[in-house]
């Protein structure tokens, strides 16, 4: 006799199983309102069947535009159950970059919130928008989602300057939660202050994954330092997810307000960008120790973040600690694995990496290698860990934001007063790094002012280069090809 498996486990489904555990534990709050399991997967079956209605069906791309709120999380699950996608938008972006995003995807409905309402109007063209407050309808429908199926749609810039959409499964989104929850023990009461945006994996991933395993997902709309602390003393905290230049502002209100809080596990990401001074500062306010991360959106929180930096110490090493669930590594251009204590390029594979991104055949072909994806970070093995020597693919961190220098450099090169422009890193106290413009020009009229009017009419703020230096344009550092030498020109300024 032969047992018939289901094709069943879906995001969606753990969740059904928490609400059937403990139906009345609390499963989502903001502000004043607050969920149960039983009544967020009631308003999650609605908006179901509310999408059924619409004619979404299994494998559609749903785009959400909207700030964090409750309805956020209850879209994504509602895609879960339906085995939909949820193309998170990045409300950030300039309403070109945003119309290519909803276009990439193909998506055939998209969701906003009042804020962003008539932005999604202007983007839509033929697409049908919805109100994210007003979904919601009787109807039964079934959870259809199957394991490899994609989940969420996170955007990430292409080396191109393009937007590339990188699908990630249910598979993936599962392995994740139990990945960050083995390296740092987190426990099926530990909650999450769901304060970055859900378009990036720090708002979305880690609520789903909190939802999943029975703990409460505290959303907030943006970073608020006094919300966050109310947080702290409300709900113990698995993860506090903190970027660089939010540290110093929360540290101010604890001190300002002096209340307990019930407990952190573990505190920040991105250590490397952080000053010692302040990972001490939070990691004693809060008792918890920090946590030394190296992931990207493909991979999720692996490979490299199961390092955690002790309360009260200013590390003098970033040497990272392979995660969980992650498989890596290290190899030379003709992809041989190279020896400890020489630089290689990350290649990783494990059961939390995305899925490939959407429509981009040429991209997928060469980021994946006999199932390892290449990650284009390059690191050196030590007896302490893994140790960070560069990015192969040049990328800016700034505030938690990844930033191509291709997207800055595409808008400034198409003017024709423009010779050269190549934008660089350049390390900030607050923000960890931000884009500098170094440009040769053939007419003094393109100014730095031109460089930011030009920015802001097609690219969102925070790409913006906080600096522009003008240089003739044989000063501009080359090989022996003629390629500018990025590395260079950051020497320089």
């Amino acid at each position: 006799m032969t047992m018939a498996i289901g094709n069943q486990g879906s995001v969606y489904d753990l969740v059904a199983a928490r609400t059937r555990a403990a139906p009345d534990a609390p499963a989502l709050i903001s502000g004043d309102r607050r969920l149960s399991y039983a009544e967020a997967l009631a308003l999650v079956d609605a908006i179901a069947a509310d999408f059924a209605a619409r004619g979404v069906a299994h494998g559609d791309r749903v785009a959400i535009l909207s700030e964090n709120r409750i309805e956020y999380i209850l879209v994504q699950l509602a895609c879960a159950k339906l085995g939909a996608m949820a193309a998170c938008q990045n409300w950030r972006l300039a309403e070109p970059e945003l119309r290519y995003c909803v276009e990439l995807v193909d998506a055939g409905l998209i969701v906003a919130s009042e804020r962003y309402h008539d932005t999604a109007q202007r983007i839509a063209g033929a697409v049908p928008v919805a109100d994210i407050a007003r979904l919601g309808r009787d109807g039964a429908t079934d959870s259809v989602a199957r394991p490899e199926d994609g989940l969420l749609i996170i955007y990430t810039s292409g080396t191109t300057g393009l937007p590339k959409a990188a699908v990630i499964s249910h598979r993936a989104e599962i392995a994740r939660m139990c990945a960050l929850r083995l390296d740092l023990g987190i426990s099926q009461q530990d909650g999450y202050i769901a304060w970055p945006p859900m378009f990036h994996m720090g708002g979305t991933e880690h609520t789903l994954a909190t939802l999943m395993s029975g703990g409460v997902g505290v959303v907030i709309d943006g970073f608020d330092p006094d919300a966050i602390v109310d947080a702290l003393s409300a709900h113990r905290i698995g993860w506090l997810l903190l970027v660089p230049a939010t540290i110093g502002p929360l540290l101010d209100r604890l001190r300002a307000r002096r209340i307990g809080i019930k407990g952190v596990r573990a505190v920040g990401c991105m250590a490397d960008l952080v000053p010692a001074a302040e990972i001490v500062a939070i990691t004693e306010a809060l008792d918890a120790p920090f946590l030394n991360t190296f992931g990207a959106t493909e991979t999720g929180m692996p490979p490299l973040s199961a390092g955690l930096i002790p309360v009260g110490t200013a590390p003098d090493s970033f040497a990272k600690t392979l995660s969980i669930l992650a498989d890596l590594r290290l190899v030379d251009e003709a992809g041989q694995d190279v020896p400890d204590g020489a630089t290689g390029e990350a290649w990783m594979r494990g059961p939390t990496l995305f899925s490939g991104y959407w429509n981009a055949p040429e991209a997928n072909a060469s980021s994946f290698r006999d199932g390892w994806f290449r990650m284009g970070d390059l690191f050196r093995k030590e007896a302490d860990g893994y140790h960070f020597a560069g990015r192969s693919k040049y990328l800016i961190k700034s505030g938690g934001e990844n930033i191509y220098p291709a997207e800055i450099e595409r808008i400034l090169l198409s003017d024709p007063r423009v010779l050269e422009a190549v934008v660089v890193r350049r390390p900030d106290a607050k923000w960890g790094e931000i884009p500098v413009a170094v440009v040769a020009r053939n007419d003094d009229s393109f100014d730095a002012e031109t460089v930011d009017q030009l920015c802001r009419a097609s690219l969102a703020g925070y790409k913006r280069p906080r600096e522009t230096i003008f240089l003739a344009f044989e000063d501009f550092p080359r090989n022996a090809t003629g390629k500018v030498l990025r590395e260079a020109i950051e020497q320089m300024i």
